[in-house]
């Protein structure tokens, strides 16, 4: 069976999602919006994540 793919939208850029993960008060909420920041500026989505602190 073939992996599904969900794609980002971009409606923010990364630069205001980094600004949001850094005003957001829950922790993991914050760290999944800088792995989708990193993930908007090309990075692979296991890289962008364990670059964000997400790990396990």
């Amino acid at each position: 069976m073939a992996a599904l793919s969900v794609s980002i939208c971009s409606v923010l850029l990364a630069p205001e999602l980094r600004r949001l993960a850094r005003a957001e008060a829950n922790r993991r909420a914050s760290l999944r919006m800088l792995a989708v920041a990193n993930a908007l500026e090309g990075l692979a989505r296991a890289e962008a994540a364990r670059l964000a602190g997400m790990l396990g």
